[in-house]
């Protein structure tokens, strides 16, 4: 099996609300959006987000077709704490302060205007006598 892109499809209720926070907040920008429906591409991501409206006739399965509670959508950084300060200054909602795992996982957490989370982590030294 040989993959030519990567996309991860999610469902909110407000479609153009989460593709414009993720283009102002994270840099993505529009690869081709309908009514309903947004896919998003950014060149340092190495997937697409796309954003489908909740209850779309054409989404299948049906059963599928929920918001995306319970999802964390996961992107690693080389510069944690500029990304910190400068989305707290853009008043992003923040739902995880920035913190520090012993295994070296420094991430914080925040969330789009439809409830989805975002993660953004760097990887750092672990904690002096942490071992795995």
């Amino acid at each position: 099996m040989q993959f030519t892109s990567t996309a991860i499809s999610l469902n909110v209720p407000d479609v153009d609300a989460s593709a414009e926070w993720a283009q102002k907040h994270l840099g993505f920008s529009v690869a081709m959006a309908a009514d309903g429906f947004s896919s998003l591409q950014h060149p340092d991501a190495g997937i697409n987000l796309i954003y489908l409206r909740t209850g779309l006739s054409t989404f299948k399965p049906a059963s599928a077709a929920v918001n995306a509670a319970g999802l964390l959508v996961v992107f690693t950084v080389d510069a944690i704490d500029d990304d910190y300060a400068r989305l707290q200054q853009e008043g992003v909602t923040i739902v995880t302060p920035i913190e520090t795992e012993p295994w070296g996982e420094r991430y914080f957490q925040m969330t789009d205007p439809n409830g989805v989370v975002y993660q953004l982590v760097q990887w750092v030294e672990p904690t002096e006598g942490y071992t795995s």
